[in-house]
């Protein structure tokens, strides 16, 4: 009755049937996976969002490499900005996708150890090999607020950090290249300013990172299971019609013959 199963077509058909089962539900806890990261980053950066600001030398010191625990912590210090040394950061959109730069200017602290500090979005005002037009950074002694950020680097953030930029110009932040630029002690990994805030706007401030979304991954994870679970019952609705089909199918002709009366 089911000895078609034994045929090479179903052979075939029955193996690959016996592949994709697990291989979906692998998909499926794969996806789960990622929704369970994005709720569980989201949860951290909320927290860190959440909290009060300390000082920025409690998480961070030269040549430190600011772990995930820490990213997006409020911190601050109390310092002068070097605008002689500021730089710019190529090729960086704003909220609306206008390209243009980020203003990274050196903050140096009362112990004389430098925070890089990225005070924000300004708009290319003309070439991109053309430095652009800033805003003065706050004069004096003053306290700076921001988000603490690990160093840029092209295999984490997919840009590729191009060599001989035209002056005061650069594509990744690094606080160990700022470091041998300027000479001094610099801070591991950097700051978004959020306070103070400019007084005409500008450099727009960059906004807070997207915490609020978790993405459609529990959705495909269900989608795969529900697949891996309908592959079992196409298999066996397929074996049933095949059955039916060869039995409704009329006789071959040796079977047909009937044996003559003698």
């Amino acid at each position: 009755m089911y000895r078609f199963l034994l045929t090479r077509q179903w052979v075939i058909l029955t193996l690959i049937a016996l592949v994709l089962i697990p291989a979906m539900v692998e998909l499926g806890f794969w996806q789960l996976h990622r929704h369970e990261h994005r709720v569980a980053q989201n949860g951290r950066i909320s927290r860190a969002l959440a909290a009060d600001p300390v000082p920025a030398e409690r998480l961070t010191s030269p040549g430190h490499e600011v772990p995930r625990s820490d990213l997006y912590r409020r911190v601050s210090a109390r310092g002068t900005f070097d605008t002689r040394h500021e730089v710019v950061v190529r090729r960086r959109t704003n909220a609306d996708d206008e390209v243009g730069f980020h203003v990274l200017t050196p903050f140096v602290l009362t112990d004389g150890k430098v925070l890089l500090v990225n005070r924000g979005w300004v708009p290319a005002d003309g070439p991109q090999t053309a430095f652009p037009e800033i805003p003065a950074a706050p004069r004096g002694k003053i306290t700076v607020t921001g988000r603490l950020m690990a160093d840029e680097t092209s295999a984490a953030s997919g840009i590729k950090d191009v060599r001989g930029l035209p002056d005061r110009q650069i594509m990744l932040i690094s606080s160990g290249q700022q470091a041998a630029s300027l000479g001094k002690q610099v801070l591991g990994g950097y700051i978004e300013q959020t306070s103070p805030e400019p007084r005409d706007g500008s450099p727009e401030l960059i906004g807070e990172p997207d915490h609020s979304g978790i993405g459609p991954h529990m959705a495909y994870a269900v989608q795969w299971w529900l697949f891996a679970a309908g592959v079992p019952v196409g298999w066996v609705v397929l074996v049933r019609r095949e059955r039916r089909d060869r039995a409704a199918a009329p006789a071959s002709p040796a079977e047909e013959k009937t044996p003559t009366a003698v």
